[in-house]
């Protein structure tokens, strides 16, 4: 069975950033209703991946809004 070990898990605006041996994060939402589906990213810092989530949480308000 694989471990789930992570070196970091930081918890926010409702995600949890994983963060993965090879220093790329693993994003997914607490809980559900998902508003997000999960995501890795490229290596980068955590200030990274926040903005990274940021972008897309309001990329995805700006399409509920739209519809």
């Amino acid at each position: 069975m694989r471990s789930l070990e992570h070196q970091n898990v930081v918890r926010y605006r409702g995600f949890l950033l994983l963060q993965q041996p090879n220093q790329t994060w693993l994003v997914q939402p607490e809980r559900s209703p998902l508003l997000l589906l999960p995501f890795r990213t490229s290596i980068c810092s955590l200030a990274e991946v926040k903005e990274i989530l940021a972008k897309k949480l309001s990329n995805e308000r700006d399409i509920s809004q739209a519809a």
